[in-house]
């Protein structure tokens, strides 16, 4: 699996539709997904899975009010539960073979993060819908995993979290050397590093997207809470002890840079998991959740730093966490084939 700053071939989504997944303020949604959209035309195609025509038309004349450019979005009429693609969707691998390179999907069962939120049957078939359009090889490992709970560098190393991976409401039975060798196996990496529990407020058990990110070979940026009361503090201060002790998959120590977490969000009265590591890094962008202007600034410049070559986009996304993600967990890369 390629880096995801890796060129990009370009960028899925799933329309959002579940009103259930943002009760009350639903309308406020699509034209959170209409500017994502328009961010990323400038830099890489955008594919969309729509429900059918109906919402295919709607969602044109979304986007040609907001003029983007139709030509840079590809629509499928694939039926979806709900936006999460980034879980539900494919994850795009590629081989070199005596210099040409390959590329599959691999297809992990989707079960809505523990059966949480059914039904998800059509989501559940999205990898396969795709990998059959598109005509590519298909590796169905028969584990339930989500995208948002791993993160690679490229090299050989994945990053995940034992809260999500180990719990009981995803493969019960399987211990965590049955895990480690189906990452090793259908990842093809040799190193693994497990953090523990994930933020206040998230309904995945831990996704690691919440948590820490790799944005080099051995760079990671992890969030970081500096107020001693706040709920999230303790998590996040035992995940970053957690990783001055881990290396690379060549033994070199992770070098590792601190992002702030933004001031705790709430809506009706619940805590939103609201995090700054849930970006996600496009070819010339990275579209990064903002919250509160003055944490948003500095979270700006880590990962300004981070992406010299990149532009980091700031777009809010308080009304997004009100469905317990954000831009990472909504879009998911197809790495482009190396000229």
């Amino acid at each position: 699996m390629p880096p995801e700053w890796a060129p990009h071939r370009g960028t899925w989504l799933s329309w959002p539709h579940r009103e259930s997944s943002w009760p009350g303020i639903f309308h406020r949604i699509p034209p959170i997904f209409v500017h994502i959209v328009e961010t990323l035309v400038p830099h890489e195609q955008v594919y969309l899975n729509v429900t059918g025509p109906d919402m295919e038309a709607d969602v044109r004349s979304r986007l040609t009010h907001a003029d983007v450019p139709l030509d840079r979005v590809v629509f499928h009429h694939h039926p979806t539960d709900d936006a999460w693609v980034r879980d539900h969707g494919p994850i795009f691998l590629q081989r070199s073979v005596d210099g040409q390179f390959e590329e599959a999907v691999l297809d992990w069962q989707y079960n809505s993060w523990g059966d949480k939120y059914p039904p998800f049957d059509n989501d559940n078939a999205i990898p396969g819908r795709i990998a059959g359009h598109y005509g590519l090889r298909r590796f169905v490992p028969g584990l339930v995993m989500e995208g948002g709970s791993i993160d690679v560098n490229g090299a050989g190393t994945l990053l995940t979290t034992e809260s999500c991976l180990l719990n009981p409401n995803r493969n019960p039975g399987r211990t965590k050397a049955d895990i480690e060798q189906a990452l090793r196996d259908h990842f093809n990496v040799k190193h693994i590093l497990w953090l523990g529990d994930g933020i206040a407020g998230d309904d995945t058990d831990g996704h690691v997207d919440d948590l820490t990110r790799f944005v080099g070979p051995s760079t990671v940026v992890t969030a970081i809470e500096t107020d001693t009361t706040d709920v999230n503090f303790d998590i996040l201060k035992s995940n970053r002890e957690r990783l001055a002790g881990m290396t690379d998959q060549d033994g070199r120590p992770l070098r590792i840079v601190e992002l702030p977490m933004p001031h705790p969000v709430y809506h009706d009265g619940e805590r939103l998991p609201a995090s700054y590591a849930n970006f996600y890094v496009a070819n010339g962008v990275v579209l990064v959740p903002a919250y509160h202007p003055d944490r948003d600034q500095i979270a700006r410049a880590v990962l300004q730093r981070c992406f010299p070559t990149r532009r980091v986009a700031l777009i809010p996304s308080t009304d997004l966490a009100w469905g317990l993600g954000s831009f990472h967990c909504v879009t998911q890369q197809w790495p482009a084939i190396p000229a």
